[in-house]
């Protein structure tokens, strides 16, 4: 395959960007698009140029760090995939290829396609820990824990935290990525103690941090490569108004 890659540069977060054309031939067609990105930087470092720096780490959808905007899609054009899951054979032959990072003001720009993540660190970092101690493995499978609550909460765990739901978003909001977290640990018994605080803390945080709001466009449930269902959503709203309501009468 011979493509053109429109690929967006940028030297820091202060720096003004712009969208370089690069050529590559030969790729083929079972090849990754991560991988089609190494042998354009191999070929860059043999012209003596500064390659193009881009995220990735475990490239098995797991780490969530491939976080690239192709072709105005996060992750590109498959449904349910990260951009390290991806294969060329998603594009034709010639075709031209956009890429570029997260567009949103709580993710800055590192480098080129590379951008800071650490908003959501700080998110999950005010939501804290859970106090309920287990011991060991036995005795935490001894919690009863209903069926239909247990896949939720698994369901939700499955975010990767790679942030496509707030690059797609029109108002940069971090809503799923966040119920996600609460509902992760709100549907199981460990995670209710600390309930009330942690939804409140994290949309706090949250807000803080600069992300918009939630509009009810589903673009965020259908870039989400782990599918995570805006129902989550639904579920932090009502957690979050039960907490606040809770809060006003004890300070009654």
């Amino acid at each position: 395959m011979d493509l053109t890659l429109k690929i967006w540069r940028q030297e820091n977060a202060q720096a003004k960007g712009k969208f370089e054309t690069y050529k590559v031939t030969g790729i083929s067609e079972n090849a990754s698009f991560l991988e089609m990105l190494d042998i354009l930087n191999e070929s860059i470092v043999d012209r003596v140029q500064l390659p193009i720096a881009f995220d990735h780490d475990c490239r098995e959808g797991i780490c969530g760090m491939c976080s690239l905007y192709i072709n105005g899609r996060p992750h590109g054009p498959d449904q349910g995939i990260t951009v390290c899951q991806m294969h060329m054979r998603n594009f034709k032959d010639g075709s031209t290829i956009v890429i570029e990072p997260w567009r949103a003001r709580p993710f800055p720009v590192i480098k080129d396609l590379m951008i800071d993540r650490s908003a959501f660190d700080l998110i999950i970092q005010a939501g804290g820990y859970v106090s309920v101690h287990t011991g060991g493995v036995p005795d935490a499978n001894n919690i009863p824990i209903r069926k239909e609550h247990a896949e939720l909460s698994m369901d939700a765990a499955s975010c990767i935290g790679c942030g496509a739901c707030v690059a797609t978003c029109k108002n940069a909001s971090a809503m799923l990525f966040v119920s996600a977290k609460v509902s992760q640990m709100a549907l199981l018994p460990q995670g209710k103690i600390e309930a009330a605080r942690r939804v409140q803390k994290m949309v706090a945080e949250m807000d803080k941090l600069g992300f918009g709001n939630c509009t009810n466009t589903y673009a965020c449930e259908a870039e989400c490569p782990k599918e995570i269902k805006i129902s989550n959503i639904a579920r932090m709203n009502w957690q979050f108004l039960v907490a606040k309501v809770g809060a006003q009468k004890m300070n009654a």
